[in-house]
């Protein structure tokens, strides 16, 4: 690696560093206002809101990453260009391609990192987060564990009003069944007291209940004290995960979520959707790339003032493309997959628009 890639790639992750800090720094003192009247009636500890903003920021990273990214690149080769360093590295024979070789190869770097950062150190986090707003801010009190609802299969909704995770038991639980062919017709149901997981046989067994099975008009129904069920699909980590919303699943929990809806027939495309986003919002970092350095190689003045308007206006037409293309997505109108990539792709394309017209 020469001395001058080493050169720029300090200079870019230094402003990098700082820009992440600056806007983590911001972010914490605005939730911090905002949540302030929730900490002080609910009496929460000073420990546990450190934890809270810890549990926080690698959020506010995964999602300022790739505006620090943009402002890094608009700053740093802006500064070279209005200090005419750039215009000497030029005249040595180093084309613009070249230039930014460094600073791609260090993008894709960052984005590699994002995709595991982001689908799966950022979920672990934002799971803390929510424990410690449910338990302590008593934000969306709905207790961990109870009134779970969720199709098994495209024909079994099973409920459970309280589960145990301790002892592998659901408390008040109820399976239905639907006839195949119209599944507005009820084929059995079981109500019982409680249902428990055999660890070793992989298989649920249901306590103190009634089994009641409909054909046509007519109604059978059955008392039991204990019934093995071996039909059912989930298994008890299931039915923690169930309850995890979209930002806090990992990457591997969202596939297996995804698929899960494919399975029972529901519609999957809101998890594609989130699921191909956690990809495409990482390599935006390249992509903001592409799009910043033939622009801040060019010499003008504004300096930082003008280099970090840039970035917000970018950042603002990106978000909007992305929430315009996920209406569509979420509608139907467009497939999971380009409605995950779509303001990528239109900021790519821009971007070889404008290096092409550049000055190499």
């Amino acid at each position: 690696m020469r001395i001058i890639d080493r050169y720029f790639i300090k200079q870019f992750l230094q402003t990098l560093v700082f820009a992440l800090g600056a806007f983590v720094v911001i972010f914490v003192v605005i939730d911090l206002m905002e949540n302030l009247d929730d900490f002080i009636d609910h009496n929460v500890a000073t420990q546990l809101i450190f934890e809270y903003y810890i549990y926080f920021i690698p959020e506010i990273v995964r999602l300022m990453l790739p505006v620090a990214t943009l402002l890094s690149c608009l700053f740093t080769v802006g500064k070279m260009a209005n200090q005419n360093e750039l215009t000497a590295v030029k005249s040595a024979g180093v084309s613009l391609y070249r230039i930014m070789l460094p600073y791609i190869i260090t993008g894709l770097i960052i984005s590699v990192f994002s995709i595991y950062f982001g689908g799966y150190v950022v979920p672990l986090a934002n799971k803390g987060k929510v424990f410690i707003e449910q338990t302590y801010m008593k934000k969306d009190v709905v207790a961990a564990g109870t009134n779970i609802f969720f199709q098994d299969s495209r024909t079994r909704i099973v409920e459970i009003l309280y589960y145990e995770p301790q002892n592998l038991q659901a408390n008040q639980i109820s399976i239905q069944e639907f006839n195949k062919d119209s599944l507005t017709q009820m084929t059995l149901r079981i109500d019982a007291a409680s249902m428990r997981y055999d660890s070793l046989k992989k298989v649920w067994t249901i306590f103190d209940g009634i089994k009641r099975t409909f054909s046509g008009d007519s109604e059978t129904a059955e008392k039991f004290t204990q019934m093995p069920v071996n039909y059912l699909n989930f298994q008890p980590k299931d039915i923690v995960s169930k309850q995890l919303k979209p930002e806090e699943m990992t990457l591997s929990e969202l596939k297996k979520f995804y698929k899960n809806q494919e399975r029972t027939g529901n519609d999957p495309t809101r998890a594609l959707i989130e699921y191909h986003s956690r990809y495409s919002f990482a390599f935006a970092c390249v992509i903001v790339l592409f799009l910043g350095l033939p622009l801040a190689s060019v010499k003008k003045r504004g300096g930082l003032a003008l280099q970090f308007g840039l970035s917000l206006l970018f950042t603002f037409i990106y978000l909007g493309f992305m929430k315009i293309s996920e209406a569509f997505g979420k509608n139907g109108v467009m497939d999971p997959l380009l409605t995950a990539w779509f303001a990528n792709a239109v900021f790519l394309i821009a971007a070889f628009i404008n290096l092409a017209r550049s000055q190499k």
